[in-house]
């Protein structure tokens, strides 16, 4: 967590140490400070170089962020700005050339919606399909059983993918509050009002996705893949999408964990996302939550979800246990960057001389099906949540009192917990705080916050 050292001993129900014993344990550790690793341009020269590969188009902060997470490096802003203004010039001069747009939207709170209030990336999934509703349900309920609560209302642009998780949601507040009977609780995104998630995936895009079409390009320009080619495609499925789904993990990851860059135009909270989430009432904020048992996840999943779906399948059972095979004949080597072409091209070369092969793929016709686009009706009998607001000014999509927004006593407790967050004059310090420098670096520049950008 993005957090000084001060604060992190402030929560006396977890610390029981003072500053000097903690620098003392934190040393011990090898978790040295920026001043203390005394890093040059020489020094990450070569960690820079090997990030930018597989994040070309990353600005100054999320460089920062790289370099800690990814090769144990705490690095100062000014040093990685050095080293661009010295390296990669032409690049700073590109993400210079960068135009704001803004809006404005407002929350109630955390799981009002979600989940704009936090920022919060509740997921990312990649998958060989992204249009078959029940398998987008999952990624929704498999994120609710972890969390074992669920915001007012979802949100999504108005795609039939889309349609499950609108479904499955307006059944789980029902069951929980009969009085939402006959109202979708959920918000159909239109006219570019699915803001705040079209952001994170221009981010994505930004951030994370160049580097590594770069990677996957290769083999098409090499000839190694062919998307007609079906033993090839599903070879590509089984080497890669789970080596890019832990890359995507970690990403989120770093996002959830990572302070954002301050903006005096931004309406929503400033800290770090998870804190944001998990501690609302700390930013003065409330916590909109409905908690959700198990049982009743289970029903929806049971109404909607056929986990014998062929979309739920890597590849095809067969292949995927000849792929196996020939893996384990590899000696199961880890797929990194460095390695995934390698190993589909082994793997593709030990399948093609197996004996099952003919076999294996003659029946991959027989399961392969085109049922991406299965239909899923909508819940009969709904209407929308109450709107208001316009396209030109702030406006609010969250479900509180049936979207009509915080009420009367909704703003006594904000009240309550901005007097909490006062302090009495005898606990104000009487001498100057001396600001610590922090263990954890913290977030992104205002460039990677924003593509088109908007303010939250």
């Amino acid at each position: 967590m993005c957090l000084h050292d001060r604060l992190l001993l402030n929560d006396t129900s977890r610390y029981g140490l003072g500053i000097t014993k903690f620098k003392e344990i934190r040393n011990e550790m090898g978790l040295l400070r920026t001043r203390k690793q005394n890093h040059s341009i020489d020094s990450i020269h070569e960690a820079m170089i090997e990030l930018r590969q597989a994040y070309p188009n990353a600005g100054v902060r999320e460089m920062v962020i790289l370099l800690f997470h990814e090769k144990e490096m705490n690095v100062s802003r000014n040093l990685v700005i050095s080293y661009c203004a010295t390296y990669e010039a032409d690049l700073v001069r590109q993400r210079k050339a960068g135009r704001l747009k803004r809006r404005r939207f407002w929350a109630a709170g955390v799981n009002d919606i979600i989940a704009p209030f936090s920022g919060r990336i509740m997921w990312i999934r990649v998958w060989h399909s992204n249009c078959n509703p029940q398998l987008i349900l999952t990624y929704y309920l498999d994120t609710i059983e972890k969390l074992g609560h669920i915001p007012m209302v979802t949100q999504s642009d108005p795609g039939t993918e889309n349609y499950g998780i609108a479904n499955a949601h307006t059944m789980l507040r029902q069951m929980y509050d009969p009085a939402l009977q006959g109202t979708l609780q959920h918000r159909w995104m239109r006219s570019k009002k699915n803001v705040k998630p079209e952001i994170t995936w221009s981010q994505l895009r930004r951030r994370f996705t160049p580097g590594f079409e770069t990677l996957l390009d290769e083999g098409v320009e090499n000839g190694w893949y062919d998307s007609d080619n079906t033993l090839q495609v599903m070879i590509f499925r089984w080497v890669f999408i789970p080596w890019l789904q832990c890359e995507l993990d970690r990403y989120q990851d770093r996002v959830n964990n990572t302070l954002k860059r301050p903006d005096r135009n931004k309406v929503l909270p400033h800290g770090v996302p998870n804190l944001i989430y998990e501690s609302a009432e700390d930013f003065g904020a409330l916590d909109f939550k409905v908690s959700v048992k198990q049982d009743a996840i289970d029903q929806v999943r049971n109404i909607y979800v056929k986990p014998d779906h062929p979309v739920f399948d890597l590849v095809p059972k067969p292949l995927n246990d000849l792929i196996q095979d020939c893996y384990d004949d590899l000696g199961r080597p880890p797929v990194t960057r460095q390695s995934a072409w390698t190993i589909y091209l082994a793997l593709y070369h030990s399948i093609q001389h197996s004996a099952q092969t003919p076999a294996v793929v003659d029946s991959l016709t027989n399961v392969i099906t085109n049922s991406d686009e299965e239909p899923l009706p909508l819940l009969d009998n709904q209407k929308d949540l109450f709107f208001h607001g316009d396209t030109d000014s702030a406006y609010y999509m969250g479900g509180i009192h049936g979207g009509h927004g915080l009420n009367a006593s909704d703003h006594r407790r904000l009240d309550e917990l901005a007097e909490l967050d006062e302090p009495g004059a005898d606990l104000l310090p009487t001498a100057p705080i001396i600001e610590e420098e922090g263990l954890v670096i913290t977030g992104f520049s205002d460039e990677e916050d924003n593509d088109e950008t908007y303010v939250w």
